[in-house]
């Protein structure tokens, strides 16, 4: 009998330190859940820099491939002008 009693204690010692591993203890189920959120917030930043590559890509080909693209940028950005054109300021 105290033999049984000896097994069964060293059995469920034994146990909660094999759930005690798995739930608490590093690399267990709350060590995965938070490496799984960082996985989730790295790929919805890549994504993210995925669209903004793509538009400045898009960009860029725009600006390599006439004079149109880099006129209109001037325009907007530098705020110039042609010689022949009139500039009017409106103020609200």
């Amino acid at each position: 009998m105290p033999k049984t009693v000896f097994a069964s204690a060293f059995f469920a010692v034994l146990g909660l330190g094999l759930v005690w591993r798995l739930v608490v203890a590093d690399g267990g189920m709350n060590s995965t859940h938070k490496l799984q959120g960082q996985v989730a917030d790295a790929r919805a930043e890549l994504e993210v820099l995925r669209v903004r590559n793509a538009a400045l890509d898009a960009e860029v080909q725009d600006l390599n491939s006439g004079k149109a693209a880099i006129e209109s940028r001037a325009r907007i950005t530098l705020g110039m002008i042609k010689p022949e054109e009139t500039f009017y300021l409106v103020v609200e």
